[in-house]
């Protein structure tokens, strides 16, 4: 049979072919790369829709539709593999916006019949409005462009502990027993037992097809790794995992069926609950360490779950391990799109770390990224949470964190456009102006605060709706298997989280802080425009380009000690004081953060000119990240230092973003360099840095033609993708990113 390298590079070269064949099937997709397979030939699942809607809602509809699509994969057994089971399809798809829908499923449902029958107008219903309607507060939501969160799923993290305590079966005889205890909510249990039984029937299928494949395979080596592949199916099928690997084809069973649900992408301390499973093998005789890290590299292949590794404890101990030196080295092996976090803390092995950045600049793949755990912590700490707790949230989305099991965060679903909220001001400026009041960035300010007030506040209105009735929307039935209190209460985790420390996100903030800054210093300070030029050159989209340019190369955020910088601080500070004093019921709390995810074109195609030099329609700036050309030189420090200047200290992050083609070699040296950046960013109290190291030539190249370039990785923002996966203006923002960046 192949070695470990042949059977790697077989592997890789299946996902690099299947990543192109579901490019034909879905058309571009600028998410995730979520690890799925092409749909085979002849899959079909017919939904069945209990809202006169044309949707499906509420613990039946989600666990019958749940079923029909699970019950439709087909096993995926791969003999070079290790592990089995992948995934194809997702539940959401069958009500959600066609915007994202897959190609071959926007085929599919033209045959069906809800759509015969006329329902075709009503489709797009991921929330029931008409049980739970929320007209009210749509017209302040698109006057500040808000993300509102309402419907959105998943962006929370199970416990695993307590999938790997009690197994498939486990979960079964936990929902008969709090059945019992809670007669009144047999339809919660019901669901969730449905669900329970059609993952087992998944696994059950592969061992069907196993026993197939035994009987019908010649050689023995691949005869005895199907053997023992099927003996782990049967093991994990009802009992909790036993062995290191059982406890990764465990994983692998059950991120399938959670990423089919509501695309749940939310892993755990990988280096931490394996790490049992892994000195017992090892003792036993029956794991070495090249086996493990082929399980963990097979592990992240089957999907590119948001795992971190390494950290400190809640008394401040180093928790890095020799299994966290065997994940990044099987990261190396399988090099593909990859969701690893490395913790920082200055108590943690800095030799790891360093090679954790050694191979972000030996594969150019966007992989790892680096969390502060001390800003973190110590940040989240300030919401009236215990330091341990602190520790336990983990990096599991693409700027967020959440405690496993205990908390509901809604992270990186609610964003305000502050571009937008600032557009809104300078209206009310100009009215100001025309009864004959005099203008100032003072005043403009005042404005910007009074609407950054209104938009807060109707975010929250709608977080608590999507709060209030989730549960009777899109209850969490599979992520809810290995949440605390859930079985136990018979509610759903939007009902019963110990911890609802919501995020929400500001984006456009060097937009908003450059443009007060270049009023202040052109309008104000200067004097080379006035206020009613400045409205003039607003209205005509800046048609002369000198006034543009002359606004546009004002002192910039990020340049260090400029008017803008400042602006930037100031709207921090104010952006935290609105968001925290915000009233919330029941416990929860807002968190502020500043992140834009990949919606900068989005956002900007809502905006008009700026004064700034923004033209109207363009993307706003990218998450707390200064505009482009910042800097002649781009100085990454300089970046560094800004962004460390814009935290908002509650646990949310403000992330540095870093593109560039440093020219370093993958070598001692160049590690230490990239390292210390990272460090003393952190230092100053950065939160999370994303960085992508790029080959410029190839980035260009892969941009004119990507069919060549189909093993290409990017981070596109919090998360990787394949190039070649990503629509044409996607590309181009990582590109002009890029060579806008360093």
């Amino acid at each position: 049979m192949y070695s470990y390298a042949e059977r790697l590079k077989a592997m890789r070269d299946t996902k690099i072919r299947h990543t192109l064949e579901k490019r034909k099937q879905n058309g571009y997709t600028d998410l995730d790369d979520f690890g799925t397979v092409p749909i085979s030939e002849g899959y079909c699942v017919t939904p069945w829709y209990n809202s006169t809607n044309g949707s499906f809602y509420g613990y039946d509809g989600m666990c019958e539709n749940f079923c029909r699509v699970i019950d439709a994969h087909e096993p995926y057994i791969d003999p070079n593999e290790m592990l089995c089971g992948r995934w194809r399809d997702m539940l959401v798809n069958y009500r959600g916006d066609l915007h994202y829908m897959p190609d071959w499923l926007k085929n599919n449902l033209k045959n069906l019949e809800f759509i015969k029958n006329g329902a075709t107008n009503q489709w797009s219903k991921r929330w029931d409005e008409q049980r739970f309607p929320y007209d009210h507060l749509k017209p302040l939501q698109a006057k500040y462009n808000i993300t509102t969160g309402i419907d959105g799923d998943a962006h929370f993290a199970c416990d695993y502990r307590i999938g790997f305590e009690l197994g498939f079966g486990g979960f079964l005889e936990k929902i008969e027993k709090y059945r019992a205890i809670n007669p009144d909510k047999q339809a919660f249990y019901d669901a969730e037992e449905r669900c329970v039984k059609a993952i087992i029937a998944f696994i059950q299928r592969h061992i069907d097809r196993l026993s197939v494949m035994i009987e019908e395979e010649s050689d023995e080596l691949v005869k005895d790794n199907l053997i023992t592949m099927k003996r782990t199916c049967e093991n994990v099928r009802l009992n909790p995992p036993a062995t290191f690997r059982e406890a990764c084809q465990w994983t692998a069973f059950f991120n399938c069926a959670s990423r089919i649900y509501t695309r749940d992408g939310a892993g755990f301390q990988l280096d931490g609950l394996l790490y049992p499973y892994y000195i017992k093998d090892v003792a036993d005789g029956i794991l070495d360490d090249e086996t493990a890290k082929f399980l963990i590299a097979n592990l992240l292949l089957i999907d590119p779950h948001y795992y971190q590794i390494s950290g400190v404890n809640e008394n401040d101990e180093d928790m890095t391990n020799p299994l966290s030196w065997l994940i990044l080295e099987a990261a190396d092996s399988i090099n593909i799109a990859c969701n690893l976090t490395v913790r920082v803390h200055e108590n943690c092995d800095r030799q790891f770390q360093k090679k954790a950045v050694y191979y972000l600049l030996k594969n150019k793949n966007g992989w790892p990224r680096f969390a502060n755990d001390k800003a973190l912590a110590e940040g989240y700490m300030r919401n009236g949470i215990d330091k341990k707790t602190a520790r336990e949230r983990i990096a599991v989305g693409c700027n967020w964190m959440c405690v496993p099991g205990r908390e509901y965060p809604m992270n990186d679903l609610v964003k305000v456009n502050v571009a937008k909220v600032l557009e809104e001001a300078l209206k009310d400026l100009r009215t100001e102006m025309d009864a004959g009041s005099a203008c100032s960035t003072e005043r403009l300010f005042e404005l910007y605060e009074k609407h950054l007030k209104c938009a807060v506040a109707v975010t929250a209105e709608g977080i608590n709706l999507h709060l209030d009735h989730a549960w009777e929307v899109t209850p969490e039935l599979i992520m809810n298997l290995m949440m605390k209190n859930t079985l136990e209460r018979g509610e759903d985790i939007t009902q019963c989280a110990e911890l609802y420390t919501v995020g929400i996100d500001g984006a456009g903030l060097a937009v908003v802080a450059d443009s007060f800054g270049a009023l202040e210093a052109r309008v104000e300070q200067e004097k080379l425009l006035t206020w009613e030029e400045m409205f003039a050159a607003l209205d005509n989209d800046f048609a002369d380009e000198r006034t543009r340019l002359m606004m546009n190369i004002a002192p910039r955020y990020c340049q260090g000690g400029t008017v803008s910088d400042a602006w930037a601080k100031r709207m921090t500070d104010s952006w935290v004081k609105i968001v925290k004093s915000q009233p919330m019921p029941k416990g929860r709390q807002l968190i502020p953060g500043w992140f834009s995810w990949s919606r900068t074109i989005e956002y900007g195609s809502r905006v008009g000119a700026t004064p700034n030099g923004r033209r109207a329609g363009e993307p706003i700036s990218h998450g707390a990240n200064p505009n482009p050309h910042f800097r002649a030189d781009g100085a990454p420090t300089a970046q560094a230092n800004g962004i460390a200047s814009v935290q908002c200290g509650y646990g949310n992050t403000a992330p540095l973003q870093l593109e560039f083609d440093p020219k370093l070699a993958a070598d001692e040296k160049g590690a230490e360099i990239v390292l210390n950046l990272i460090e003393s960013h952190f230092k100053q109290g950065g939160t999370l840095i994303n960085i992508n190291v790029l080959d410029g030539e190839k980035l260009l190249a892969a941009n004119e033609n990507p069919d060549l370039y189909p093993d290409l990785v990017v981070r596109v923002t919090g998360f990787t993708a394949y190039f070649a996966s990503l629509s044409p203006k996607f590309r181009q923002l990582v590109v002009d990113r890029f060579l806008q960046g360093i």
